[in-house]
This record gives C-alpha cells, sequence and structure tokens, in this order.
C-alpha cells in the first residue's frame, strides 16, 4: 500500500496551505465566528472557483474524479487553519449521498450547484434518543396521498440556518431501532413546516435543532431506494470520519509544533522549559501520538479507496485512536502553555475545543470501540 502523495496531491496540498496562511490567522476566524452565518461567503465562491468543491465527484457529474485520499488532504489542511466553511456537511456528507444514490436530475440540479458554489446543503440524521446509533430513528415520512408528510425533530444539524437543501433520515416502515425502514429524503431549507432553534457550538462553528411539522415532499425527492436508506446513511458516517480524523489530524500537528516552540522560548528557573527531561518526553509523546493518526488515518483511506473489506473496522479504529490521542495531544498542549492555555486570545484554546466535538461526532471513542470489538 503506497501511502506517499502524488505529483498533484503535492501541488493540491501546497495551494490549500498557501489560501490558509494568507486568509485564515485567528482573528480572522473570530470574526468570521461572529458574523450572521458563522462563515464567509467569498471564501466559499473561493473555494468553487480553485475546484475544491468538484474534488470528490466523478468527472461524469462534473467534478475532478478525486478520491478520499484527496478529501483527506484537504481536511488535514482545514485542521491546521481551522477552517469554519460548511465543506463537510456540504460536500462531504450531502455530495457523497448524491453522488453514490441521486438520480440525473438530482445530479444535475444539486450537485451541480454544489460543485459550483451556489447550493449549500446539510445533513439532518442525529436524533436525541439515538445515542450515536444511526438507524435509531423516528423522525417519520407517512403517505399522503401522492406526497409524504415529514414530522420531527433533527439535533445538532450543521450550518442548517445557510442550508439550501437538507437531507433528513426519516422512518417510513418498521420500529424505531430496525436497520430497514430508513428513508432519505431532500427538502428545501425554506420549505413550509420547517422550524428551527440555530446556536453557536462551543468550538465556533454553527449547529440548528430542526423541528419538520407536516412537511410535504414528493416522492422525486427521495435520495436511493425508500425504506432501504440506511446503508447510505452508514456511508455518509464513514466519508465524515474519515474527514473528521484527517481534520484532527492537523489540527494536532499545529498543537504539538506550536507547544514545542513555545517550551523553547518559555524560561523556568533560568532554563528554557524545552531543557527539562520530563517535558521532552511529553512532548514525544504527543508527537507519537499524532503520527500514530495520522497513519492509521491514511491506511483507513487508502482502504476505503480499494474497497475493502477492512475498510469499515479500520474506520472504527481510527475514530477511537483519533478521540483518546486528541485528548491527550490538546490536554497537554493547553497544559504545557499555563494558565493562558484556555484564554480565548491564544490559538490552542479553539484548537482545544474543535478537537473535542470531533470526538463527539458520529460516534465517540466508547461507541466505536464497541463497533470494532463487534465486527
Amino acid at each position: 500500500m503506497d501511502l506517499s502523495l502524488s505529483e498533484e496531491q503535492t501541488l493540491f496540498q501546497n495551494s490549500v496551505q498557501k489560501f490558509i496562511a494568507d486568509n485564515y490567522d485567528l482573528s480572522t476566524r473570530r470574526t468570521l465566528c461572529a458574523s450572521d452565518e458563522g462563515f464567509s461567503r467569498e471564501n466559499w465562491k473561493q473555494f468553487a472557483e480553485l475546484g475544491w468543491l468538484a474534488i470528490p465527484f466523478s468527472e461524469e457529474d462534473g467534478g475532478f474524479g478525486g478520491s478520499p485520499a484527496d478529501t483527506m488532504i484537504l481536511m488535514e489542511e482545514f485542521g491546521k487553519g481551522l477552517v469554519v466553511e460548511p465543506y463537510l456537511a456540504t460536500v462531504v456528507m450531502v455530495g457523497t449521498a448524491l453522488a453514490r444514490a441521486g438520480t440525473p436530475e438530482q445530479k444535475a440540479e444539486i450537485l451541480g450547484g454544489i460543485i459550483e458554489g451556489n447550493i449549500l446543503a446539510t445533513f439532518a440524521y442525529a436524533e436525541e434518543q439515538a445515542h450515536h446509533e444511526l438507524h435509531n430513528v423516528v423522525t417519520s415520512a407517512g403517505k399522503d396521498g401522492d406526497v409524504y408528510l415529514i414530522n420531527g425533530t433533527k439535533s445538532i444539524v450543521l450550518n442548517a440556518q445557510s442550508a439550501d437543501k437538507i437531507l433528513v433520515s426519516t422512518r417510513t416502515n418498521g420500529n424505531d431501532r430496525d436497520t430497514d425502514g430508513i428513508t432519505l429524503f431532500l427538502v428545501d431549507g425554506d420549505a413550509e413546516g420547517i422550524s428551527r432553534q440555530d446556536y453557536p457550538t462551543v468550538d465556533g462553528l454553527r449547529a440548528s435543532e430542526v423541528t419538520f411539522k407536516d412537511v410535504r415532499v414528493s416522492p422525486e425527492n427521495i435520495l436511493g431506494e425508500p425504506d432501504h436508506g440506511y446503508e447510505m446513511v452508514e456511508k455518509i458516517s464513514d466519508h465524515a470520519i474519515l474527514a473528521l480524523s484527517a481534520e484532527a489530524v492537523g489540527a494536532m500537528e499545529v498543537l504539538y509544533t506550536d507547544t514545542i516552540a513555545y517550551t523553547k522560548q518559555r524560561e523556568q528557573f533560568g532554563h528554557p522549559l524545552s531543557d527539562f527531561q520530563v517535558l521532552k518526553h511529553r512532548m514525544t509523546e504527543m508527537f507519537m501520538e499524532h503520527s500514530l493518526s495520522k497513519s492509521l488515518c491514511m491506511k483507513a483511506t487508502m482502504l476505503e479507496c480499494q474497497g475493502s473489506d477492512e475498510a469499515k473496522r479500520a474506520i472504527h479504529a481510527l475514530k477511537v485512536l483519533i478521540g483518546k490521542s486528541s485528548r491527550f495531544v490538546s490536554q497537554n498542549a493547553v497544559q504545557l502553555h499555563g494558565g493562558m492555555g484556555m484564554t480565548e486570545e491564544l490559538a490552542i484554546a479553539h484548537y482545544f475545543k474543535r478537537l473535542a466535538i470531533i470526538d463527539s461526532q458520529f460516534g465517540n471513542v466508547d461507541h466505536h470501540l464497541t463497533k470494532f470489538v463487534d465486527i
């Protein structure tokens, strides 16, 4: 298995690094987080112009024929820059579903709009009672003549206030915890019957509680096969975990390198902190946790690219390792920076919060450890 980057991927990585260096200092990010939508539409337009929104999609769909490996490269750099634009929700989650299960009409209208930067989308899958179980769905979609009526509430829907389209998982058959009987619908973000409670998340991003009350959707809005949407929900989850893990790897790299730089400058008892043996050991462990996470992230991504039977187990293992390693690296970064490590003025605190949220998205350490053991 060749884990090295190709020449094209290296050039792509360099272009993302340059964009972040030119556009994403901490002050700029804090300004974006405090804005109405929590991100920059201008940046999103640039993402489209640079082709980043088209990378994961096939040439037949108007994309560049990229793979999860290319998404990993982009998300790792986004993790280093703490990028707030809704790439995960729009391109990775909804884009994955459309590319795999969308009709030609859905691809032309919605996927084409995503690639051009004209459509923002999000995936409403989480529910209050579900506890990370993707098949625990009580939001219902019942037949009413020629249409469906969607009723229920979805929790922590990323960037819902800005979304033109919402992909929502619903129960059309079976019991609450059955894997069969789940259907995915594409719904307009401003459809009649949708209400939202918008809020900032602890890491500076945006999410919403989205309530559906008799929201009317036609059968043409179904993505994939009715009652058989769970497989697609799992595939979206897998791609989201790979993207989030790459983002976490990027964030951890900044944390340990910034900590090393700080300990070389900060003096105690007439010596830089980096001179003390116990702190050298601590920073070596931070480096090792980051390196292990990056290696497993690359392996899991390559297995997914190859369609390997081992990919699912590797993704569960990756999410466990990312959760444990990111906690170790972020906590030690804060501790070695002293009290100012948790101040808003220092980037360390923002990376700490983002990594804490990544650990909880699409299942935490305990959830994925159980899934890993069960396979």
